[in-house]
C-alpha cells in the first residue's frame, strides 16, 4: 500500500469514495462525475486549507482517503502563524478495512498538519472509530466542548 498526498488528478476517485461514504452501494458513473464537478469547484476554493491523503495499491484506484482541514487561529504576540487542524472524511473501501489503511491515512494527515505548524489536531468521530483514534494517540479533552445547533 502507498499513501500520498492527493491532488486534483484524484478528484473522480475522491468523489466516488465520498459517494460510497454516504451510501454503501456503488454510485452510477454519472452521479460520480456530477459530484466530481462540484468537488472540483469546492476544493479549488480551499486547496490551501484542505489537504487530502490517499491510499493505493499498485493499481491507480484509490482505496481510502483522509482529509485534514487547516484552520488559522487568531494570532498572539510572538505567535502570528497559529494553526489548528481537523481530520475529516476518513473512509476506506469496506473490502480493504482491517489492514491498517485508515490508520496510515490518519497518521499521514496528522504528521503533515503538525509539519505545517498545527498546534493540535482534532477529529470528530463516530462511536465505532473511537478506539482506532485512541490507538493513534487521540484522547478526549475537557477543554474541547461542542454546542449543537439550536432548533
Amino acid at each position: 500500500m502507498r499513501i500520498s498526498q492527493g491532488n486534483t488528478d484524484d478528484i473522480t476517485g475522491l468523489a466516488r469514495l465520498l459517494c460510497l461514504n454516504t451510501r454503501p452501494e456503488e454510485p452510477a458513473p454519472e452521479a460520480v462525475d456530477a459530484f466530481a464537478a462540484e468537488l472540483t469547484t469546492w476544493w479549488s476554493a480551499r486547496q490551501d486549507s484542505h489537504l487530502v491523503f490517499v491510499a493505493r495499491l499498485a493499481r491507480p484506484e484509490i482505496l481510502g482517503m483522509a482529509w485534514v482541514a487547516l484552520i488559522p487561529r487568531v494570532p498572539r504576540p510572538g505567535a502570528t502563524s497559529r494553526l489548528s487542524a481537523d481530520i475529516q472524511s476518513v473512509f476506506v473501501l469496506p473490502t480493504q478495512r482491517g489492514h491498517g489503511i485508515g490508520s496510515g491515512l490518519v497518521e499521514a494527515a496528522t504528521v503533515r498538519a503538525i509539519e505545517l505548524g498545527a498546534l493540535h489536531v482534532t477529529v470528530h468521530s463516530g462511536r465505532q472509530a473511537v478506539p482506532v483514534y485512541e490507538r493513534l494517540g487521540f484522547a478526549s479533552s475537557r477543554q474541547l466542548l461542542q454546542r449543537p445547533p439550536r432548533p
